[in-house]
């Protein structure tokens, strides 16, 4: 696994080796955000055996107001979307490519697994959505993806195609679901948040 997280789209990832906004430390969240962490520790050690918290829920909150409703939207796009969870993982991680996100990706290599993404597929991932062997509507999501990430607007071929595998509902969470995740990519990039060792090393 580990040649996943050599893979370097051009120009390189966004890294940096301190954060320019710490993550708060556990011994300041209330018992309602430690409730959230300790779930997120849970989901870590089923992950990578450890019980490490994500460090993106962390720093996220450093400002509660806004942690609360981003948690409560994202987590209607993933986990609890309408899409394939396995798509779900393809297109953030593609996401991640575009952005040159390497926290992003690192996380979503190993949840990718879990929901029976491969090698190849993550392989194929950096390739783009030309690449062979993605399925005529895994391909059209992706284009989508790229679309919407380097251009701002989804083309009218490509939302053709993309509109015989989707219903209007699930291309609406499509694009929240790529615009959520390049989002926090802006984020995570900026502020500069370290891959945390348990994933980078998983």
């Amino acid at each position: 696994m580990s040649s996943l997280y050599a893979l370097e789209p051009e120009g390189g990832w966004h890294k940096a080796d301190f954060p320019r906004i710490e993550p708060i430390s556990e011994k300041k969240a209330n018992i309602l955000m430690k409730a959230v962490l300790w779930g997120a520790s849970q989901v870590s050690k089923n992950q990578t055996g450890t019980e490490k918290i994500p460090d993106v829920f962390l720093l996220l909150m450093q400002h509660q107001h806004i942690f609360w409703q981003w948690l409560q939207f994202a987590s209607r796009l993933m986990p609890f979307g309408t899409l394939e969870r396995r798509e779900t993982e393809l297109i953030i991680l593609r996401v991640a490519w575009n952005t040159r996100c390497y926290y992003e990706w690192g996380q979503h290599i190993s949840l990718s697994k879990r929901e029976g993404v491969l090698a190849e597929d993550i392989e194929r991932v950096a390739q783009g959505p030309a690449a062979e062997g993605w399925s005529p509507r895994v391909r059209a999501m992706l284009t989508a993806t790229d679309e919407l990430c380097l251009k701002g607007i989804v083309s009218s071929a490509t939302w053709t195609n993309l509109t015989e595998h989707l219903d209007a509902g699930k291309t609406i969470e499509l694009l929240l679901l790529v615009g959520a995740y390049q989002m926090l990519a802006g984020v995570l990039n900026s502020v500069g948040l370290p891959l945390e060792k348990e994933f980078s090393a998983f």
